[in-house]
């Protein structure tokens, strides 16, 4: 049998190759592969049965267990489906859709963006230097009103006292999050989403994993200042920079933030 092949074809394999290797890609981050490749063994055994040897008791059982496997494998990856989700919104080409399309999704002047992270880099920094723990979370586009329901709403202007005082050993307040939003401290003692990636090292503490687990979940910026070792580190978009200068901070958050 003979068939046209033409380019919408080539486009239609291009695709389907591209969605597998990202899959694949996901997995193997996610330390889902096993899982993944158990998954697509099991698919293939089914239409084998099913539709090659057409054995039509076994392959009714397994058309049921995969009518309702679709339901366990969103339960089961929920965490990489959000991660995928979160990944394609996040794209460049999005964020400038979203921003054609909101009034509000507007980058700071620079004179803003000076007000705004010069205390937080000082602060940090002097924190750094005492080795007092810190955690920072600084909301972009996405709205982190959940987190700050979670802490004591503050609603201050950001200034390095108040965060140095917020952060101080014996302060109520110093083991949460503090998050600050359009150009205000809004809430301190934040709890944060933490991260189970198996892959974050050893020596980075609760501290480091809640950021990273924040930066899961939206698009904003996470500083930790560590109690044991006084350095600096920033998450964004899930991913570390760690053991910053002040000037390596200061130009990430001018970048991330202009």
């Amino acid at each position: 049998m003979f068939f046209e092949f033409g380019i919408k074809d080539i486009i239609d394999i291009v695709l389907v190759a591209l969605m597998l290797f990202y899959i694949y890609r996901l997995m193997k981050e996610s330390r889902s592969l096993n899982v993944f490749m158990g998954i697509l063994m099991f698919v293939v055994f089914w239409l084998v049965v099913s539709r090659v040897l057409e054995m039509k008791l076994l392959g009714s059982i397994l058309d049921k267990l995969v009518s309702v496997g679709v339901i366990g494998l969103i339960i089961l990856f929920q965490e990489d489906i959000r991660k995928f989700l979160y990944n394609l919104g996040a794209h460049q080409r999005m964020q400038a859709l979203r921003r054609l399309f909101s009034n509000n999704d507007k980058g700071l002047s620079e004179e803003q963006v000076k007000q705004t992270i010069m205390p937080i880099v000082m602060s940090c920094m002097s924190m750094s230097k005492k080795k007092v723990g810190a955690l920072i979370v600084i909301q972009r586009a996405t709205p982190l009103d959940d987190i700050v329901a979670t802490g004591e709403r503050i609603d201050a202007a950001i200034s390095q006292q108040l965060i140095e005082n917020i952060f101080f050993k014996n302060s109520p307040l110093h083991d949460g999050a503090m998050v600050v939003a359009r150009q205000r401290i809004r809430a301190a003692g934040c709890i944060l989403p933490v991260s189970h990636n198996l892959d974050i090292p050893k020596e980075l503490g609760l501290r480091h994993r809640a950021a990273l687990g924040i930066t899961h979940e939206s698009d904003c910026i996470a500083i930790v200042v560590s109690e044991e070792t006084g350095g600096i580190s920033v998450a964004i978009r899930s991913e570390f920079q760690l053991r910053l200068s002040a000037e390596k901070l200061e130009s990430i958050l001018t970048r991330e933030l202009a």
